[in-house]
């Protein structure tokens, strides 16, 4: 009698957890109990005009697939995104796109000189407009600080003082 109400429990719990919740809108933020499974895709789509998808990889707060208006730039993407990451590279921005006859496009971009310079370099101002389906990859190198060289070499540290105790043990 107690497996079929243990089995009984399993299945009523794993079906509550599993469940489909209708109450769900695309791009809202999510706090039931599988919130870490929630996948990468945004509605920022505006009922009045155009939308269009567009993707956002690497280094940013919140990559995935966003519904966006057609006015969209390039920075409003950046923003919806979260915004890049400590890591990021933004001298190097990547915009691939495909066009109609099926010829692919990479567009590169220095997006720093918008954040830091005090005037726009002429080579670095033509950041391509949006267009349906493109891909905004934001580049970057996990970059480790004071605290990560720290604990690094106290873990090699505290190795090598180990072993240096168990070979004098030993002897």
């Amino acid at each position: 009698m107690k497996r079929i109400l243990t089995i009984i429990v399993l299945v009523l719990l794993a079906h509550s957890l599993y469940a489909q919740d209708n109450n769900i809108k695309l791009g809202a933020t999510y706090t039931g109990p599988m919130q870490q499974k929630q996948g990468g895709l945004y509605d920022y789509s505006d009922p009045e005009t155009i939308n269009m998808h567009v993707s956002v990889w690497g280094f940013v707060k919140y990559p995935g697939r966003y519904l966006v208006p057609i006015y969209t730039s390039v920075s409003d993407l950046l923003s919806y995104a979260g915004g890049p990451t400590d890591d990021s590279n933004l001298d190097d921005l990547r915009l691939y796109r495909v066009m109609e006859d099926s010829t692919q496009h990479l567009f590169s971009f220095n997006f720093n000189d918008l954040l830091w310079a005090d005037k726009l370099e002429e080579q670095n101002r033509r950041i391509p407009k949006l267009q349906g389906s493109d891909l905004l990859v934001v580049p970057g190198e996990p970059r480790l600080y004071f605290k990560d060289w720290f604990r690094v070499g106290l873990s090699i540290f505290t190795a090598v003082i180990s072993l240096a105790l168990l070979i004098l043990r030993l002897k």
